[in-house]
């Protein structure tokens, strides 16, 4: 299955949810950081980036502490992670905004990797998706858990591209670290 034709380059959209976070007493949501199984799967996830070949020429990531740490420890599985633009507007974020955020992106940017939370994040795939490959889309649905990583493809000479319905959603990973 093929992103529709629309002219332009191939552009993805790689939505990345935070690992687990942790839930310490007294700490601002804003502030709370991974968990140990959030230290085991963030790198996975920059792993499985890495093998499906959907390393990001820029990444936007919220500011909250456990989407900074996903990014930091997924993108030091990289030779050579691209750049991070952090985003407080991106913490809490629905859909209209998160689709506003990656409009700003400049269009030599092919590749783009967003870190950020649920249900927004689950949310974006689900309304930018006209299509999925295989069972993707009916996977995102059911849910998108921490460290889910979904990659939506569309053609198109800028990011106002990636629209409702204009992308096909051509993976949906999981990816877990193993226990020490």
């Amino acid at each position: 299955m093929k992103p529709r034709a629309g002219g332009g380059p191939l552009r993805r959209l790689v939505v990345l949810r935070h690992a687990k976070s942790a839930w310490p007493p007294d700490v601002d949501d804003h502030e709370r950081p991974l968990a140990p199984r959030g230290r085991r799967d963030a790198p996975a996830a920059g792993r499985a980036l890495a093998e499906s070949d959907c390393l990001p020429d820029l990444a936007l990531c919220s500011t909250a502490v456990r989407a900074r740490q996903t990014w930091q420890l997924a993108s030091a599985q990289w030779a050579t992670p691209g750049p991070v633009r952090y985003d407080h507007g991106l913490y809490g974020a629905e859909v209209p905004d998160l689709l506003a955020a990656v409009h700003t992106v400049q269009p030599e940017v092919r590749t783009l990797l967003l870190v950020g939370h649920n249900p927004g994040l689950q949310e974006l795939v689900l309304a930018l998706a006209g299509d999925g490959v295989g069972d993707t889309l009916d996977r995102v649905r059911v849910k998108y858990p921490t460290s889910a990583i979904a990659v939506l493809a569309c053609h198109g000479s800028a990011w106002d591209a990636m629209r409702p319905r204009a992308a096909v959603l051509t993976e949906m990973l999981v990816p877990r670290g193993k226990k020490k």
